[in-house]
C-alpha cells in the first residue's frame, strides 16, 4: 500500500505541511517495499485556483491509496479524491512524517 504525506521536505523527520492543494512536497511511502520517493508540488503554489484537484489528480496517478494531511482537501479536491478511491486522513498538521505515519498506525487521525 501507498501512504502520500503532505510536506514541508523530502525526509521521514520532514514537517508535516498542513495544506493540501498547495502543499510543498508529498512523500510517498511504499509499505509493500519499504521504499520512499516524493513529489515537489511547488509548481502549483501560485495557481490563481484549481490547485486542489490537479493535486489530487497527481497524486492518483502516484498510485497512493491514502493521504495523510492537516487540515484536509477543499470540496473540489475531495471529491476527486473520492472518486479515485483515495482514503484521507487529517490531524498530522503539527508532527513530522514519522509521528504522523505512527499516529496513523495507532487511530491517532481522523478519516473524512
Amino acid at each position: 500500500m501507498k501512504i502520500a504525506f503532505t510536506t514541508k521536505g523530502t525526509e521521514w523527520d520532514s514537517a508535516m505541511d498542513p495544506r493540501f492543494g498547495r502543499t510543498e512536497y508529498f512523500l510517498v511511502y511504499d509499505e509493500d517495499k519499504d521504499e520512499f520517493s516524493h513529489f515537489d508540488n511547488r509548481s502549483v503554489e501560485n495557481d490563481a485556483h484549481g490547485a486542489g484537484p490537479k493535486t489530487a489528480q497527481k497524486l492518483f496517478e502516484l498510485g497512493a491509496e491514502i493521504l495523510i494531511t492537516g487540515n484536509g482537501p477543499g470540496g473540489n479536491a475531495a471529491t476527486v479524491l473520492e472518486k479515485t478511491g483515495v482514503k484521507v486522513f487529517i490531524g498530522a498538521g503539527e508532527m513530522t512524517v514519522k509521528e504522523a505515519f505512527d499516529a496513523y498506525k495507532n487511530d491517532k487521525l481522523k478519516a473524512i
